[in-house]
């Protein structure tokens, strides 16, 4: 099997994958600033993460996955305005809205989840550090601000001049030495929350808590930095930069999912076009979305549109109707296997595309199988399928992938599969094909899923006593 070979933004190279420490990787994700409820663009660098992230666990790698909470920012005390709220509930508002839209499309929790606001003491020190090396200053104001023209390096991310940079729109220029300079601490507004500082109360600038966090949680270096594009400039390059003026490694390798796009246009609300993964849930399931997200290369542009969304999931459904009818035939649940082309494929910069056209090839040879009555084909086929959709995180029979949610979420997540299952023992049993049915019952019911035939037709429960 080939080894794995990532893209990293800051060489613009792919190379093979080396981490610090033989068998552990650490993942820093940027994740929500929650100043609104998620929509697929939000939610996609999760998904692509969450799959490099099963990937390296599926390869035998020790992960520990970080990824952050932005809970104080400019955008939320503007949303607290506009909601007549306290800035801290709108913030949990949206913060678990997010929870639940990750949770509907099944990506694993993270390790560690860290607040900006329970962080503050770390990035107190972090500016300790880089005042004392002579990298950032304190005007007397409040404010802490990174002298960049100091740095060693600066954009090394973005390959821009500095020179060519607009100033910082991050503070009042006043009282910077140059208006390049970014903020790493906000002097207290009125009204404003605020933490108390040796430089005066306050509030973290946005860059600066990611840096601090992820040296709390991962140390002076670690393997993978991830985020959407957007974020290469100016929130990578700034995180770059006050941390190795403090003296760490950071982060080895850059990675960077490309966005959801709309007419041509990055998806955000102020293009008037964002789609809410809440919403998009009332037209699909969240395995199906999910398997939508996931379906394009992580650094490859998914433009949207409802009609590509619904063809996607009619052909996952394909998918688990063949599963699902290897059930019926075979009278167990597929083994996950991964087969050498998904895992090259996988190891190629994680090249879902070239992974999917395997699984289709599967699901032809599969299907063929089945007319041809060959069970073994069968059963290699479905094994197979399984293999890969438990990697990229829409193996429909995961107990898992609904459990985080709610119970509607459970019900829409699991009813595709069942309803199908259902018909076709409903079919063996009016061609009195019994022991075809009888094989589809216990393959329900090693999944946990209990069938009780009633007058009005049959019924399911699982565990957590959701019913259909």
């Amino acid at each position: 099997m080939s080894s794995l070979a990532l893209y990293d933004t800051l060489t613009r190279t792919t190379s093979p994958f080396v981490p610090l420490k033989a068998g552990e990787v650490g993942i820093y994700l940027c994740g929500a600033t929650v100043q609104a409820p998620p929509h697929i663009g939000h939610v996609r660098s999760g998904v692509n993460f969450d799959i490099l992230r099963r990937w390296l666990t599926k390869s035998g790698y020790n992960v520990t996955f970080i990824r952050n909470v932005t809970d104080i920012d400019d955008k939320i005390l503007h949303k607290a305005v506009h909601e007549e709220a306290p800035w801290w509930a709108v913030a949990m508002k949206y913060e678990r809205a997010f929870t639940e839209a990750y949770a509907a499309l099944n990506v694993l929790p993270p390790t560690y989840e860290p607040r900006a606001t329970g962080h503050v003491t770390q990035m107190i020190e972090l500016m300790e550090t880089l005042i004392e090396r002579g990298a950032a200053y304190a005007p007397g104001n409040g404010d802490v601000y990174l002298e960049v023209r100091k740095l060693k390096s600066y954009l090394t991310l973005s390959r821009q001049n500095v020179d060519d940079l607009q100033s910082a729109a991050d503070a009042d220029e006043t009282f910077k030495r140059d208006p390049r300079d970014f903020a790493l601490w906000k002097a207290a507004k009125a009204g404003d929350p605020s933490w108390p500082t040796p430089w005066g109360a306050g509030r973290p600038g946005w860059h600066l808590e990611c840096s601090a966090m992820a040296h709390a949680y991962l140390g002076e270096s670690f393997d993978i930095h991830g985020g959407g594009l957007d974020l290469i400039f100016p929130h990578h390059e700034n995180e770059i930069a006050q941390s190795e003026a403090a003296g760490y490694g950071f982060a080895q390798r850059w990675l960077h999912n490309a966005w959801v796009t709309a007419s041509g246009e990055k998806m955000s609300k102020s293009l008037g076009n964002s789609l809410q993964v809440h919403e998009l849930l009332k037209t699909v399931r969240g395995i199906e979305l999910r398997w939508y997200l996931g379906s394009a290369h992580y650094r490859s542009m998914l433009e949207f549109s409802h009609e590509a969304l619904a063809e996607s999931a009619t052909a996952f459904r394909r998918i688990e109707a063949f599963l699902t009818r290897s059930v019926e035939i075979l009278g167990a649940v597929p083994t996950p296997v991964v087969s050498d082309s998904f895992a090259a494929a996988m190891n190629d910069d994680l090249a879902v595309p070239q992974a999917l056209a395997g699984i289709s090839e599967s699901l032809r040879v599969g299907n063929s199988a089945i007319t041809a009555g060959d069970k073994a084909a069968i059963a290699t086929s479905a094994n197979e399928i399984r293999g890969a959709l438990e990697v990229l995180g829409c193996d429909p029979f995961d107990s898992n992938f609904a459990a985080g949610g709610t119970s509607d979420d459970l019900t829409a997540a699991l009813d595709g599969t069942i309803k199908l299952a259902l018909e076709q023992r409903e079919a063996a049993r009016v061609r009195k094909d019994f022991a075809a049915a009888d094989a589809i019952r216990d393959g329900l019911i090693a999944l946990g899923i209990t069938i009780e035939d009633t007058a009005q037709g049959p019924r399911w429960s699982i565990t957590r006593s959701e019913s259909k």
